[in-house]
């Protein structure tokens, strides 16, 4: 039924179309020739190709605060403590009051894990000193809070203290963690939790800060330097793959001008990542991937179209064939690369951050995609054909067409 309705749906709303797509081919060029120059001399010039902490490495602290955290006041924070530079987002919903921070530290050893996360809490308690001595409970671990109940020993538990106590302070971080979110706002929080006799010793050995480090990641140079490589290597790999595909499956131009317009999608693509500042990670390379194969898909499409109405109108010019197949084929990609594009679309905007850089690569390759198949291959093929056919004094038409009966020929010797 909902298959009825929507062929009913495309044949109503693009029933016999008759765009002259390919006279516009100069206004196509002028646009993508903007957008293409415009991200190559962002990646070149002006914010370069602005690779994730997984290609260049690098250490990454996720902190989360009480209130709604100032950025410009945070990187004040960091260049005093002799971190310049640190790149500092917000991470999730507003409402989680949580910012990502970019160090430079490219370690990978244990220490290194604990350089970054104290290099981060010295640097956002400058700002408010606390009484020498006292620890943050915020960002102090069970096993530090066992230690000094154990040196206190509050309760007077004596030689049964330190599994009672081990317990106390595993009690303590999982209802900081699980309540609150990870933030006490005060130690009188813990009263009901644990006895008052230790939320007293508490009171006099900690305080608590209006932030907490959640977690700290690393990946090291090396790491970061392969992980560039194999993702170029993919994408190269991908490209000449359907390349020789559509070499076998329909003629060389076919598939110079299939690869040209997904290499056209990937620059125009990483071009704008560039010109927002937006981070390549890995998810964002998964993305161009699945663009290139949708929009190679799609231009296959009107290729193959094309192929058809070549042997059925030999007399015609080549550039009413090209038009003519791509108005047939409207239908099928309005609404396949609409109803992807609305997916895609959802995906940005209710997917979070995780998935921010993925679905903005999607949203961004489908709508070029799509124009680059209507765009970019076909008048490439156009002129390609002509150029051919006037060297060899034939028609465009009946030079593809005397191509592909010899490819048949020579199938049939072969069989």
């Amino acid at each position: 039924m909902v298959k009825k309705i929507c062929k009913g749906l495309a044949v109503e709303l693009f029933r016999n179309t008759n765009i002259d797509f390919l006279g516009k081919k100069w206004y196509f060029l002028a646009f993508s020739l903007v957008f293409s120059v415009a991200g190559i001399c962002s990646m070149l010039f002006w914010h370069h190709i602005p690779l994730g902490v997984e290609f260049r490495g690098g250490t990454l602290v996720y902190v989360k605060f009480a209130q709604t955290p100032n950025l410009d006041q945070i990187r004040n924070d960091m260049n005093r403590a002799g971190l310049h530079d640190p790149r500092i987002q917000r991470f999730g919903p507003t409402s989680d009051n949580e910012v990502l921070v970019d160090l430079g530290i490219q370690e990978t050893s244990e220490a290194a894990l604990d350089t970054g996360k104290n290099t981060i809490i010295r640097a956002l308690q400058a700002r408010n000193p606390v009484a020498e001595g006292k620890q943050d409970l915020n960002n102090t671990g069970a096993p530090s809070l066992q230690q000094s109940l154990l040196q206190k020993d509050p309760l007077h538990l004596g030689v049964d203290a330190a599994p009672k106590y081990e317990a106390m302070a595993k009690q303590i971080e999982d209802f900081r963690n699980k309540e609150r979110g990870g933030i006490l706002t005060s130690i009188d929080e813990l009263r009901g939790i644990v006895p008052p006799e230790v939320v007293s010793a508490l009171q006099q050995d900690f305080y608590t800060s209006n932030f907490v480090v959640r977690n700290v990641e690393i990946v090291g140079p090396q790491v970061g330097s392969q992980l560039r490589r194999q993702a170029i290597m993919a994408t190269l790999y991908s490209l000449a793959g359907m390349l020789v595909y559509l070499w076998f499956r329909f003629e060389m131009i076919y598939g110079v001008g299939a690869v040209v317009a997904c290499l056209h999608d990937t620059i125009i693509t990483v071009g704008f990542f560039s010109l927002l500042n937006k981070e390549i990670s890995l998810t964002v390379i998964a993305a161009i991937l699945t663009l290139i194969g949708y929009s190679m898909n799609d231009t296959i499409v009107v290729f193959d179209r094309i192929r058809e109405n070549i042997k059925l109108l030999r007399r015609e010019p080549l550039a009413d064939i090209v038009n003519k197949s791509i108005n047939q084929t409207l239908s099928r990609t309005i609404l396949t690369s609409g109803l992807t594009f609305l997916t895609v679309l959802s995906l940005y905007v209710f997917g979070g951050e995780v998935l921010r850089g993925f679905s903005l690569a999607l949203v961004i390759g489908i709508l070029i995609g799509t124009y680059s198949s209507i765009a970019v291959a076909a008048p490439m093929l156009v002129a390609y054909q002509d150029w051919r056919a006037k060297r060899a004094g034939q028609s465009a038409v009946q030079r593809l067409a005397s191509a592909r009966d010899k490819s048949r020929e020579k199938v049939k010797v072969k069989a």
